[in-house]
């Protein structure tokens, strides 16, 4: 049994690739949509948990600064049409640099994993205090199958299957367990009070809603 659970992950993750980079292309070309009526020639960005790869699909130059914990950063460099400076840090907490030090702060699917409400606040805090405007994508949890587990309708379980479920995935592969567990998914209710002043877009597909995006168009002042 403990090797069909871990034969069922190896294929959902398998299977997600390429749906997994539809999505973010299609994604991305709304955001340099919005990117492009928003902004006006070089702009700085910070990247709360990215990567470089992502912006491979933005093909305006930009001076790019991606943060995450530490040791996270060394696999992901590479060379690109963008400027990329790599930074260590505390999305929660980057005290770092100044009020809109940026032009643009941007995440993808980062929020649901950085810790429980109080540190969902702090990093939605940061997201507003950095940026003159942002860019937020996370996933919904009204989608059939959960995005990180690959489980159908996981956060509707019952606490106990959940716990069971956890249990028995923390034998094969803790690590992995224990990401699983910590991943926190947001509605659109608590997007919009972590968010105020967002224009909130849902992103579909066939017609369930995928994830959320929330962006400001003009600059946010955060106090």
């Amino acid at each position: 049994m403990k090797f069909l659970s871990y034969l069922r992950i190896r294929l959902f993750y398998t299977l997600l690739n390429p749906f997994a980079e539809y999505s973010r292309r299609r994604r991305m070309q709304l955001f340099k949509t919005w990117l492009n009526a928003s902004t006006d020639g070089f702009i700085r960005v910070l990247d709360l948990g990215g990567s470089p790869e992502l912006w491979k699909f933005v093909h305006q130059p930009l001076d790019i600064t991606i943060l995450n914990l530490p040791g996270e950063n060394s696999e992901r460099k590479l060379s690109s049409h963008h400027s990329f400076t790599y930074i260590e840090g505390d999305g929660c907490d980057v005290s770092t640099f100044d009020d809109q030090a940026f032009d643009l702060v941007f995440t993808n699917s980062v929020i649901e994993h950085v810790g429980d409400a109080g540190k969902q606040e702090m990093f939605a805090q940061e997201v507003r205090r950095l940026g003159r405007r942002y860019w937020i994508q996370t996933p919904s949890k009204y989608f059939p199958i959960e995005a990180h587990c690959g489980m159908p309708f996981w956060w509707f379980y019952p606490a106990s299957w959940q716990h069971k479920l956890i249990e028995r995935w923390r034998k094969k592969l803790p690590a992995w367990t224990t990401y699983i567990e910590e991943t926190r998914v947001l509605d659109v209710k608590r997007l919009k009070q972590l968010f105020p002043e967002a224009t909130l877009k849902t992103e579909r597909f066939f017609g369930f809603p995928k994830s959320y995006m929330l962006y400001t168009t003009s600059e946010t002042i955060c106090k």
